[in-house]
């Protein structure tokens, strides 16, 4: 089965982190190769990490990126950006958040994107003014929610986007929302960096279980996470999300993108795939469009090759949205 008509897997540059740091080719060679290499032929950037000058790159950097780009047959999709709240120090007023952001969306027209990304909320009171120069641009701002930022949590933020009622604001939705289980390659890090063995079952076992949330807050406040693994650790609190899709469903009609993201790629219990039917028969039903781009984020510990990583999640991906029924998503919500 296909995937619907106005679906696009694309995939992301800032999988290939680890081979910008190490700076042997510069990141606007590397993100090409994502489509010379043949793994998408639409990709997301980060702004910030393509180009010197941050945040007002050169625009004919852009320009020449954009052309390299439709030479090898690819395009740019979303566009990441942010607004550093701070200046020495300093928090920053609206007019100048907007100022700081105003050139990023530039530089995203110029390299022929259709959209770009913030966290959702970031914009805050500045994004009502921004509207015009998203319409003057032709750019989507796409406000990202992952990890624990369900609309439960996040009202405000999500009412907003409903309110404005533009096409040129809309909610990108990250499946890290969704994880019915945590990587089985992080738990596995965790074991080796010393977590207690009390808390690694739950984690393993009862990931869904409240009361496994507040076993790991009481861990962190006791001082008695291991240093090492201390910054994966807090992944627990920030990137991994134990929702399920029937939680988002007042939020469907806003959705213009997906982040489709993913740590490892061991699926032997569909902790993968799951969320990948429930989503694709959610957006199924509410005639989504848009991209779904494949953004892998457990490069923080692991080393493997970010293309080979990215190409077969995105072969796992296209089977898992097309099995999309929603029959076959209701049943099985109804075992769990």
């Amino acid at each position: 089965m296909s995937l619907p008509v106005g679906w696009q897997l694309t995939a992301s540059a800032f999988n290939l982190t680890p081979e910008v740091i190490r700076a042997e080719r510069t990141a606007p060679d590397l993100a090409l190769t994502l489509v010379e290499r043949g793994v998408a032929t639409g990709i997301e950037i980060e702004l910030g990490q393509m180009w010197r000058g941050f945040p007002d790159p050169p625009h004919p950097d852009a320009r020449a990126f954009r052309d390299r780009l439709a030479a090898a047959g690819g395009r740019v999709s979303i566009v990441g950006v942010s607004i550093d709240e701070f200046d020495r120090g300093r928090r920053r007023a609206d007019a100048e958040r907007r100022a700081f952001l105003e050139p990023q969306l530039r530089a995203a027209a110029a390299v022929g994107a259709t959209g770009v990304r913030l966290p959702i909320g970031q914009a805050g009171a500045i994004l009502d003014d921004l509207v015009p120069l998203l319409e003057e641009l032709d750019l989507v701002l796409y406000e990202e929610a992952q990890g624990h930022e369900t609309p439960t949590a996040r009202p405000a933020a999500y009412d907003r986007i409903a309110q404005l009622d533009t096409p040129h604001v809309r909610l990108l939705l990250d499946i890290s929302m969704l994880m019915p289980a945590l990587p089985v390659t992080y738990l596995d890090r965790l074991e080796r960096g010393g977590i207690r063995p009390d808390l690694l079952r739950r984690l393993r076992a009862e990931w869904r279980d409240p009361a496994t949330q507040d076993a790991v807050v009481d861990l962190l406040r006791s001082g008695q996470v291991p240093g090492p693994v201390h910054t994966l650790f807090m992944n627990l609190l920030v990137r991994f999300g134990r929702a399920r899709a029937s939680d988002l469903a007042s939020v469907l009609p806003l959705l213009g993108a997906v982040h489709l993201k993913f740590w490892d790629l061991d699926d032997a219990d569909d902790r993968i795939s799951d969320p990948l039917r429930d989503v694709g028969a959610a957006l199924a039903a509410t005639g989504f469009t848009g991209t779904l781009c494949s953004e892998w984020g457990g490069q923080e510990w692991l080393d493997d090759d970010p293309w080979e990583m990215t190409s077969r999640h995105l072969s796992l991906a296209a089977g898992a949205l097309s099995d999309r029924h929603p029959s076959a998503s209701l049943q099985r919500a109804s075992t769990q």
